[in-house]
């Protein structure tokens, strides 16, 4: 329970009619879930337009309406403020109803095309063994402390993320490590938080259906790091030719990492296999759970944040020694099996080509490499000839097959997957749309010690055709082939 006028301290207002002490009971953009003594705000959605439902929102009983435009109709019991932004108003309405909990939170948020999830999920975990309580905002889960809530998207919408902080702080969380995607930086999801750090992975070909160009997608993802408030800290990939770019109009204390350049954490990769990774990171060399090029990024990301978050490096690099990262990413299904299988979300050119080249240095031999891999439907349509070129380059054979197809024809898509394929790699490749036969027929065509990617979907315990989520996980599938071939 709030006041009105309590709860739009901050919000731009452009106008007000009616009662501005009015009581509050929620706060929503949806007038499906208004309830008596809501606040409705009326949001311009890329589907929809909040505003043509302000009169059901009234009938339902909100107490008052947060709009751009005024509705032709002003009803009398209800309150109408106007404000220039109402997406923007949405997040800090919600973090004004929710007590702020950001601000009582040493709250980080991680943004890149790949590595998020990673990153995310390392620092919760690794600030868990430190002996914090944390909370985790990602794309497989939310987690509070040891409580595990599904994940309904990357970065929920601002209500839900407010709600979900202040159970962290009523919780007893001292942290909070999320995930923050690039449609939520644009909708301003995250309007209202205040950020103790922001980290850039990198940024590669990807959400073009949304952001329609490339430049637009960097626009995004550099006004989170424009937005961070003076003395927090912004900490960037400096190997990836945009991460710099970043940091041109932070107010936040400037930091790097990288591999090649001169930067605030260094690593170096000393070796590199199926079993983990051994890097040279701040001249202390340690070996690490995790594989590939792509990990080592993801560990000096997490380090230095964990160092800017005042923890000891020798202590912090300890535990990272004994850590696993996010589920779904780089995954080794049934390990010392017949057959190496591995399950990544990869399901962007630039994550499936890191994953493949990963693999290929990681080959103690001449094992074939066979991937099996799709494109999700109602998305970026662009990346998929790339994707198909991708498979096919770095793979000795390869399967396409359907990902999360959704409202598309999976034929129609795999189509234009092998747009990619040039005529003489068009031999090593198979078309099975049936994801679990895909997988099956990749484990059979397989000899011993030969590597099996399944790419795309990683942690995803669904797939989503014609609107309907049906049960299904990559990681089920693969393990029982591996059983059955074993047998």
């Amino acid at each position: 329970m709030a006041e009105l006028k309590d709860i739009l301290y901050k919000v731009s207002l452009t106008a007000a009619y009616g009662d501005m002490n009015v009581s509050v009971t929620g706060v929503t953009s949806d007038s499906r879930q208004v309830q008596p003594g809501y606040v409705f705000v009326a949001v311009r959605g890329t589907q929809t337009d909040g505003h043509q439902f302000i009169t059901k929102a009234v009938e339902l009983g909100a107490s008052a309406v947060v709009c751009e435009t005024l509705p032709e109709t002003i009803y009398e019991k209800t309150t109408f403020v106007t404000v220039k932004d109402s997406a923007q108003s949405l997040g800090i309405i919600a973090a004004n109803f929710s007590g702020n909990p950001s601000q009582k939170l040493k709250l980080v948020g991680v943004t890149g095309t790949n590595g998020k999830t990673t990153v995310a999920t390392l620092l919760y975990k690794l600030f868990g063994a430190l002996g914090y309580r944390c909370g985790l905002i990602s794309t497989v889960d939310y987690r509070i402390i040891d409580q595990v809530l599904p994940s309904t998207h990357t970065t929920p919408d601002p209500v839900q993320l407010n709600a979900l902080q202040k159970q962290m702080v009523d919780a007893g969380c001292t942290y909070a490590f999320m995930e923050v995607s690039s449609h939520a930086i644009h909708q301003e999801r995250i309007a209202g938080l205040h950020f103790t750090g922001a980290i850039f992975t990198n940024i590669t070909h990807d959400h073009l259906d949304y952001h329609k160009t490339f430049e637009n997608y960097i626009k995004a993802k550099k006004k989170f790091f424009d937005d961070l408030p003076v003395g927090s800290f912004s900490l960037v990939n400096a190997d990836d030719k945009r991460g710099m770019v970043m940091l041109q109009n932070t107010r936040a204390k400037k930091c790097s990492f990288g591999l090649k350049k001169m930067v605030d954490y260094k690593g170096k990769i000393i070796s590199n296999t199926i079993h983990g990774l051994e890097m040279e990171i701040d001249g202390k060399t340690v070996w690490f759970k995790m594989i590939g090029d792509f990990n080592a990024y993801n560990l000096l990301a997490v380090y230095g944040a964990a160092v800017l978050l005042d923890q000891p490096g020798d202590q912090v690099l300890t535990v990272l020694s004994s850590l696993h990262g996010a589920a779904g990413r780089f995954e080794l299904v049934s390990p010392g099996a017949k057959i190496t299988t591995i399950v990544d979300y990869a399901h962007t050119p630039d994550a499936l080509k890191n994953v493949l080249e990963t693999i290929r240095a990681i080959r103690s031999g001449n094992e074939q490499i066979i991937t099996v891999v799709g494109c999700g439907g109602n998305r970026d349509k662009t990346k998929r000839p790339l994707m198909g070129a991708i498979a096919v380059r770095y793979s000795d054979k390869v399967v396409l097959t359907s990902d999360n197809p959704r409202d598309e024809d999976p034929m129609a898509i795999i189509h234009q997957m092998q747009e990619g394929i040039g005529p003489s790699d068009k031999r090593k490749t198979l078309v099975i749309a049936d994801r679990e036969e895909a997988i099956k027929t990749a484990c059979l065509m397989a000899n011993a010690n030969d590597i099996v990617l399944v790419a795309g979907k990683g942690h995803e315990t669904y797939q989503e055709i014609q609107g309907v989520k049906h049960p299904f996980d990559d990681r089920e599938v693969v393990g029982r082939m591996v059983k059955l071939i074993a047998n």
